[in-house]
């Protein structure tokens, strides 16, 4: 399904092919030859998202553009499945694997591979080349690339890059409250407002788009 949104229309590469059941919302360019599988999700919600030239999306893989982060994909990318990429930069020729997560902010280099459930932190910079192993979590600019149970080294790098201020606009809570009352109405309201004139798009949307 591809869905105007915000008043911008898909544009979808003559010889791309988009799933019967995958969504394409709003100010989404895919360039040629690319596949976006059974119910994957594709939604500029507020920034856009482009895709380069030769690009996999596979079933249900999330990819979102954020308000000032757009997503970009290179060419020759492959999204695996149950991928979920939010306001990110990825390279050319990279490889993201089965339910890997990449963040607002976050770049993955050109031919980098991000294994098996593997994140891509908030604001993280990953080099071209890198290898993010199975479960394991870059995080930072330079990344460190380290294993799920490295919980303080982890946290030591993911504090400072302060996720409820970069995301939502907010101040960290003290410990034992939370920021979840206040952020998520005003969130649902934005959400909820900003899809109220969505309309379906016809599929002669599709046109030559240069990635």
């Amino acid at each position: 399904m591809l869905i105007t949104h915000l008043g911008r229309a898909p544009q979808i590469a003559h010889g791309t092919r988009v799933a019967p059941n995958a969504t394409v919302c709003g100010d989404v360019t895919i360039g040629p030859n690319c596949s976006i599988g059974f119910g994957a999700v594709l939604v500029a919600e507020s920034a856009p998202i482009r895709v380069g030239a030769n690009c996999v999306i596979m079933d249900t893989a999330v990819l979102r553009g954020v308000r000032g982060h757009p997503l970009s994909l290179g060419n020759n990318v492959l999204v695996g499945p149950r991928a979920y990429l939010t306001g990110c930069e990825v390279g050319d020729d990279a490889f993201l694997a089965t339910g890997v997560t990449v963040f607002n902010g976050a770049h993955v280099g050109c031919r980098a591979e991000v294994r098996i459930n593997g994140i891509v932190h908030l604001r993280t910079r990953l080099e071209d080349d890198a290898i993010v192993p199975l479960n394991w979590i870059a995080v930072g600019d330079p990344a460190r690339i380290l294993p799920p149970d490295a919980h303080e080294a982890i946290w030591a790098i993911q504090e400072p890059l302060d996720f409820p201020r970069y995301v939502f606009g907010v101040e960290r809570p003290l410990p034992g409250q939370t920021f979840m009352p206040h952020v998520m109405p005003r969130y649902a309201s934005f959400l909820a407002r900003s899809h109220v004139d969505d309309t379906e798009t016809e599929d002669g949307s599709r046109q030559a788009v240069n990635p």
